[in-house]
């Protein structure tokens, strides 16, 4: 292979066993910039110093390449120095919204809802832990046998999770989960992942002050649908956000937004959910928008919502809008206090107005299939009134999902409560008496 085939082969994807090429440029472009003038540049400003640099260095000793092929040895190059490598096109990528890192030579890749693998690979598992490294040492964490798992952040937001040996027995693996670009109800509606009658009852349902938990599988579009909500909040209102890492993106002017902490390398300095939840009940908020509950912090959600803050929103993991709210009843049995799990039921009867169920299809589309009232009351048996749910038909060779969303009676009650808020019942959801289903008293432990 002569040398421009391995130039053009380094700048796509490294070959083992050849000229590092990247390595070796990379080193006399660090060895000729002053790092400590350099760290005063902005990014972009730092890039642009570096490509210039390194072009005179091309330009002076380098070998004979097409403009094709010195551009991509450039970036190759600069994004070893600065970025993550061959990660950085990926990251780059606005159809790409999940990249998944299984050892050094396999990369998958998330677009439009679908796995896909891409040819990008690591030249080594050294270079692969060099950008590991790069990752977690910029939020002051570390990686090694002895702290095998962690999650980070990386500059532009997204979250990082890794896995090394001897845990990962495949060699190391990364995840980076891309924050979802906020959509606006109307373009859920164009993507199918709701229509306008149910629209306009979750509008209906936010300004009306219910409060409404969102709940779906991994990757089901929970924090998108949270977002869209959120928008029919009024402007007027103080908002405060709880997040593991800030995904939601709120147009509203009054918005306090926190965001938990890991612990530092000394194991201390951690700040939970559950911290910050019950932080935000002293800070006057009018709702509370809790990214996703997971533990003891559920309680405190349960009696915020119960207590002055209605219209409150939060997403929770569940495999169907009934077990939504179970999963709240085990959630918070995980506080500290020795709660029955009566008096849990009847926090969740008093509290949770509505939950609305998301999927992801065979296609990839994210879309809701299931919007339930609680019904139940006290200490009652858990009782849902189906509102709307999405009919699908049976998927063909081409897996595309085609169905159509049903509109189901609202109960007295609820259109009721609609109204007295000042809000009109969306068209196709007449307030008769819905069907509900419940779900057997559970026994206390």
């Amino acid at each position: 292979m002569g040398l421009r085939e391995r130039i053009t082969d380094v700048a796509d994807q490294p070959v083992p066993g050849h000229v590092d090429l990247v390595a070796d440029y990379r080193r006399k472009l660090l060895a000729e910039v002053d790092l400590a003038e350099l760290s005063t540049f902005s990014a972009p400003q730092r890039r642009a110093r570096l490509e210039r640099v390194l072009s005179r260095t091309l330009s002076r000793e380098g070998p004979v390449l097409s403009t094709y092929e010195r551009s991509r040895l450039i970036r190759r190059v600069v994004d070893e120095a600065l970025g993550l490598g061959v990660l950085e096109p990926l990251l780059e990528d606005p159809t790409i919204t999940e990249i998944m890192v299984n050892g050094p030579d396999v990369i998958f890749v998330e677009r439009s809802g679908r796995l896909e693998r891409v040819e990008a690979r690591f030249p080594s598992v050294d270079q692969l832990y060099q950008t590991i490294d790069r990752i977690v040492s910029a939020v002051n964490r570390r990686v090694d046998e002895s702290s095998p798992m962690v999650d980070a952040r990386l500059p532009t937001g997204e979250r990082v999770n890794v896995i090394v040996p001897p845990l990962s027995l495949s060699g190391p693996a990364m995840t980076i989960r891309r924050f979802p670009r906020p959509y606006s109800i109307d373009e859920l509606v164009a993507l199918g992942a709701i229509d306008v009658p149910l629209a306009g009852l979750l509008a209906a349902f936010v300004r009306a002050r219910l409060n409404i938990i969102v709940s779906g599988g991994t990757g089901s579009g929970k924090t998108t649908m949270l977002n869209a909500l959120s928008a029919f909040i009024p402007a007027r209102e103080r908002i405060v956000t709880i997040e593991d890492a800030a995904e939601l993106s709120l147009q509203q002017e009054h918005v306090i937004r926190l965001e938990s902490r890991p612990p530092n390398i000394e194991g201390r300095g951690q700040v939970t959910i559950r911290d910050l939840m019950r932080n935000s009940l002293r800070m006057r908020p009018d709702r509370i928008i809790v990214g996703e509950v997971r533990g003891g912090e559920t309680l405190d959600m349960l009696q915020a919502m119960s207590t002055g803050h209605e219209g409150s929103l939060a997403t929770v993991h569940a495999n169907s809008a009934e077990d939504a709210v179970m999963r709240l009843e085990t959630l918070a049995s995980m506080s500290e206090l020795q709660i029955p799990f009566e008096a849990l039921r009847d926090q969740i009867n008093s509290a949770v107005d509505a939950i609305v169920f998301l999927a992801r299809g065979s296609d990839g589309v994210r879309r809701i299939t299931e919007v339930a009232a609680v019904t139940s009351a006290r200490r009652e048996a858990f009782q849902l009134t189906t509102l709307a749910d999405f009919d699908q038909e049976p998927v063909g060779p081409d897996r595309t999902v085609q169905g159509h969303f049903r509109h189901l009676p609202l109960p007295a009650a609820l259109a009721e409560r609609l109204l007295r808020a000042g809000e009109r019942v969306p068209p196709g959801f007449p307030s008769l008496p819905g069907e509900h289903r419940s779900f057997p008293r559970r026994e206390p432990r």
